[in-house]
């Protein structure tokens, strides 16, 4: 190279700077032109987005799990106070048409709503996994059709 063509070319002028300083030009200055190294690149991407797809269904599964057990304890607990007001009512009245403090039907009534607690949470996990498999339906719809766009 001349010294007349380090005027005319910027990039040129650009290594001469950053070469001076002691470190060497960085990638996003100046992009590379080898293709070999631009797949490589684009595979390595790929391969971190896989793992962060991968991370973030963990993370969505194991959300999913502390939602239904936190429904699981939270049932357990309104059992337990439906429990304790039965006894209180059972011993001030026998009066079915009664209502606790949680607005739960005393009586009979409220220990049917206690045995049917099971069923009720299998019912919400079946529309919650329908939710999720609709959801992971729609993310692989959209990324096919992302890749089928040039």
């Amino acid at each position: 190279m001349s010294s007349n063509d380090s005027l005319t070319d910027p990039m040129s002028f650009a290594k001469k700077m950053w070469g001076n300083m002691g470190f060497s030009l960085p990638g996003m200055v100046t992009p590379t032109l080898d293709v070999e190294e631009i797949e490589k690149k684009v595979r390595d991407l790929k391969a971190v987005e896989s793992w962060l797809k991968m991370n973030l269904s963990m993370l969505q599964m194991t959300i999913q799990g502390l939602e239904m057990q936190c429904v699981t304890l939270n049932a357990v607990r309104a059992m337990g106070h439906m429990g304790s007001n039965l006894t209180t009512a059972a011993s001030g009245g026998n009066d079915d048409t009664q209502t606790n403090a949680l607005g739960i039907p005393g009586g009979a009534d409220a220990l049917k709503q206690a045995t049917m607690w099971p069923w009720t949470m299998m019912q919400q996990m079946q529309e919650q996994m329908k939710q999720a498999a609709a959801a992971a339906q729609q993310a692989a719809q959209s990324d096919d059709e992302t890749k089928k766009k040039p």
